[in-house]
């Protein structure tokens, strides 16, 4: 793992156990040198088949990453970057993450 900041692995697992999310990954500015202090951390999270998520629950996991990292966090689903039709961004962000957390 590259990333810029200490990893809380063990309220990461906690919260994806919670969230019932099969893959947490870090992606972005967090793994490069140009990471700094204002930094946001750009998170990748795949959810089991039978978790059903609102646009309200990804919020409140945004909120909830926001106090574990103590920082702003940019929260993306994978199957939204899967199925965007912006194969560059689609290609940069899935070929760049890195795993934090696998069940």
């Amino acid at each position: 793992m590259t990333a810029r900041i200490t990893i809380p692995y063990e309220a990461i697992g906690e919260f994806c156990r919670k969230w019932c999310i099969v893959e947490f990954a870090l992606f972005g500015s967090v793994l490069r040198e140009d990471f700094g202090p204002d930094s946001d951390v750009d998170v990748l999270v795949d959810f089991a088949p039978e978790a059903g998520r609102t646009l309200f629950d990804l919020v409140r996991m945004e909120d909830e990453l926001r106090v574990l990292f103590g920082r702003e966090v940019d929260l993306v689903t994978k199957r939204s970057i899967q199925t965007s039709r912006n194969y560059l961004r689609r290609k940069a962000i899935l070929d760049a993450a890195e795993v934090v957390y696998a069940a």
